[in-house]
This record gives C-alpha cells, sequence and structure tokens, in this order.
C-alpha cells in the first residue's frame, strides 16, 4: 500500500497501537557494548548518542535514564513528506497537557509519552482519529 499524504486521511486512519513495555531516552558517548537488536531508536548529537532502548535493557547496561516512556505506534502509513499530521497529534497531546517526543520511521510515527501519561495520551489520540 502506497504511503497516505493527505492529513484528513492520515489522521482518520492513524490507529493509534500501544507497544508493550516502558522504554527510556538515554545518551552515551559509545555504542559499541551495546547489541544493536536492543536499539529502538539513535541520533548523534554533539553532546552523545542519544538512544531509545527498552527500560529492562537500559538498565541490564547501567545506562542513565533521561525520559522514562511508554510507545505509541500510528499504524497508518504516512509519508514522510505528508505535512500537518505531527502538528494535529503533537497539538492535540499537548492540549491534554501530555509531553511527546516524535520519531519518524520510513513507515509510521512513533510517539513516546511519560508512563503516568498512557491512557491520557491513547484517549487524546482516539478522540483525535474520530474527529477526522
Amino acid at each position: 500500500m502506497p504511503p497516505i499524504n493527505d492529513l484528513t486521511t492520515l489522521i482518520r486512519s492513524m490507529e493509534p497501537a500501544l507497544n508493550p513495555g516502558e522504554y527510556v531516552f538515554t545518551s552515551v558517548q559509545d555504542i559499541t557494548a551495546i547489541d544493536p537488536a536492543q536499539i529502538i531508536a539513535l541520533i548523534r548529537e554533539p553532546e552523545g548518542i542519544s538512544l531509545i532502548l527498552a527500560e529492562a535493557d537500559a538498565l541490564r547496561y547501567n545506562l542513565p535514564v533521561l525520559f522514562r516512556c511508554v510507545w505509541i505506534t500510528l499504524t497508518v502509513h504516512s509519508d514522510l513528506a505528508a505535512v500537518g499530521l505531527t502538528a494535529a497529534f503533537a497539538q492535540a497531546l499537548g492540549s491534554a497537557g501530555i509531553s511527546c517526543n516524535v520519531v519518524a520511521g520510513a513507515y509510521h510515527d512513533h510517539i513516546f509519552v511519560p508512563v503516568a501519561a498512557t491512557a491520557a495520551a491513547m484517549g487524546a489520540l482516539r478522540a483525535l482519529q474520530a474527529q477526522a
């Protein structure tokens, strides 16, 4: 199925799915001791290498926990050039007082929200979808 670019269709079809488990953001200088299969996302920054890992994996490696969260995937195949989807769900979550950190994959958008906000975030995303 080709990626979707139309904003209304994207929102109507986003189908947020909560991935099992809890995750953390961390930062390290060297990733050679970390199994690449355990890394959810990675980005290099001047200050270090930011990683998203399952919380259990981060603790096993004794990594600092910078942000503890859950992982929500929007299962719609969103076009990387689509305009407005991130703004729409960030506005919905922000209006509910929920912070979010977003990672765009080649096929889906991934949203990381505080563990305590799991139910409220899922509710806000489903309400946004229902309103489209």
